[in-house]
């Protein structure tokens, strides 16, 4: 590590600009900054692999394309801060505030970001496979083809976020809040949606095959072919739904909530409807 760079950036960050135009950049890899204030710095490309920058504050900051693999940042203040590219596999940010941050194309792969508030943030394109966001706030958030598989988003708050195109192959969205969220082609295939509240949700040609959605409300939720062929629906309240042209092929339905939901054309083949409710349920063409 150049120990000059790091006596730089302790300075601040207009110290930091003006060292930043003559020099290449710097390898501050293990630095140890608890609370440094670097509002606005230019932090791109740097490399903070290891580096402990708990409780900083790094408003409008610059780190594109920075390495930020198994850093610390937990409780830091990275409003409005451009992370592109970044690669943080790793990465420890508890109770961080990123909202509206950049985090396009970042690579946060096992990362850990409980309790983080990422509302209105740019997480598109990101890979987040097995990455941590229990009770993370994501409302608004634009999470466009992101890759999910087997995160952790129980108790998380992803209203109105779009997910078009968003892998959550066996994610984990235990009580989860998804009301009023875009989920086009979103794919959920053994996902584990317990409880989670999924109203009016525009859904159209979403996959969630094998998933559970045991006590969900997926109620006036767009469904239009939308799969869930052999999916746990115990209990899930379906009122209103939109299922034209799903696939319920081998569903469990026990116990759901149909009244009202229409299931025009949709594949019924071997589905279980055992103390279902279906008042008012649409079956105009449906397969069974």
């Amino acid at each position: 590590m150049s120990a000059s760079a790091e006596s730089v950036l302790r300075r601040g960050a207009v110290a930091w600009l003006e060292w930043r135009k003559h020099h290449p950049v710097p390898d501050l890899s293990d630095m140890y900054s608890i609370g440094i204030n670097l509002r606005g710095a230019d932090l791109h490309g740097v490399n903070l692999r290891r580096a402990n920058l708990s409780d900083a504050k790094l408003v409008a900051a610059k780190l594109v394309g920075a390495n930020l693999c198994s850093a610390i940042l937990d409780r830091a203040d990275l409003v409005d801060a451009n992370l592109r590219s970044i690669e943080a596999i790793d990465l420890q940010a508890k109770a961080t505030d990123l909202r509206r941050a950049q985090l396009g194309d970042a690579n946060l792969m096992g990362s850990n970001f409980t309790d983080a508030d990422l509302r209105d943030a740019d997480l598109s394109g990101v890979n987040a496979i097995a990455i941590d966001l229990t009770a993370a706030q994501l409302r608004g958030a634009d999470l466009d083809r992101i890759n999910l598989h087997r995160a952790t988003l129980s108790h998380a708050d992803l209203a109105y976020t779009n997910l078009a195109d968003a892998n959550l192959t066996q994610a984990i969205l235990t009580s989860a809040e998804l009301g009023l969220a875009h989920l086009y082609r979103a794919n959920f295939t053994q996902a584990r949606l317990h409880r989670a509240h999924l109203v009016t949700v525009y859904a159209v040609l979403a996959n969630f095959e094998r998933a559970n959605l045991t006590g969900a409300d997926l109620s006036w939720a767009n469904l239009t072919k939308t799969s869930f062929a052999g999916a746990i629906l115990h209990g899930t309240n379906l009122r209103g739904a939109n299922l034209a042209g799903a696939n319920l092929a081998g569903a469990d339905l026990t116990g759901a909530n149909l009244s009202g939901a229409d299931l025009s054309y949709a594949n019924l083949h071997q589905a279980i409807f055992h103390a279902t409710n279906l008042a008012d349920t649409v079956f105009t063409g449906a397969i069974r």
